[in-house]
């Protein structure tokens, strides 16, 4: 017969046997997530749904460059429903505020989108072929494979034709063509064009299109401000130098807009030209 003591050693051991087990089925360790032990200098948000460029911050700085201007205008437009005509007040003010949205949309897609980064390698990749071998242009790929040595430019065939492809040392892999490495995000990006400071993020494949309408919205949000203010300032009674004197907001706009154009609108008649002729 089991005594009083004798029972409770064996719940004992039973319990600690049961725990061992427990313990034993649960898994030891967490697989962690690929953007939280990523290598370059990307921020991720929302889980790695969102991808930021290292200078991410300059964001700010963009919209109140952009945000500043054009909610003062609609703000403008606003206050004068009373005062003025509100069969023009009323669309213009829509319109303003349309634009405004439009730009501040794709300005988020275009900074907070993944650009076309190459998933770079742990380990450099095997050679396939060994007359590779002979080829002059060979160096020691990194202290990580000592024995192992890679030429630095790749013949590949692409569509019929013959591709020179380049070796990165930083991703561990031969780069496809038009792609480049980014030294401020510390990325291959496929269809690299540049690293835009004004968004934060690399210009690659994937958020090039956004980068157009981004551009381009905003050139047309400028044309539109600088316009409409010029008819603000046109519509009043008296001489213009005289409203000018008075509406100076309208003036201070129309300056700003004027500035402005000339470079988000050389930028996107640049790029416009890129892809007309199949630069891009």
């Amino acid at each position: 017969m089991f005594t009083h003591n004798s029972y409770h050693q064996n719940n004992n051991n039973m319990a600690s046997r049961s725990s061992s087990i427990a313990t034993s089925i649960q898994p030891s360790t967490v697989k962690a997530r690929l953007y939280q032990v990523w290598k370059g200098n990307n921020k991720f948000l929302c889980g790695g749904r969102l991808v930021f460029g290292q200078d991410a911050s300059s964001l700010f700085l963009t919209s109140f460059l952009i945000g500043g201007p054009a909610i003062t205008f609609c703000i403008r437009m606003l206050l004068s429903l009373k005062k003025e005509d509100p069969h023009f007040s009323n669309p213009v003010l829509i319109g303003g505020v349309v634009l405004t949205v439009l730009v501040f949309v794709f300005l988020f897609m275009t900074s907070g989108r993944d650009p076309g980064i190459i998933p770079r390698n742990a380990q450099p990749p095997e050679l396939d072929d060994p007359l590779d071998l002979n080829t002059p242009s060979m160096e020691w790929v990194n202290n990580r494979a000592p024995n192992l040595k890679l030429p630095r430019v790749k013949d590949m065939i692409v569509n019929g034709h013959t591709v020179k492809v380049k070796f990165c040392d930083t991703c561990l892999l031969y780069r496809p063509p038009r792609a480049s490495h980014c030294s401020i995000c510390n990325n291959c990006v496929q269809k690299f064009d540049h690293h835009c400071p004004w968004v934060g993020q690399c210009i690659g494949l994937r958020n090039y299109p956004f980068f157009i309408m981004f551009i381009s919205s905003s050139t047309l949000l400028c044309i539109y401000v600088f316009a409409f203010s010029w008819v603000n300032l046109l519509r009043q009674k008296g001489k213009l130098w005289v409203n000018m004197s008075h509406d100076v907001l309208s003036v201070t706009l129309i300056v700003y807009c004027f500035i402005a154009v000339w470079f988000v609108g050389g930028l996107t008649v640049f790029h416009l030209y890129l892809i007309s002729t199949n630069q891009v």
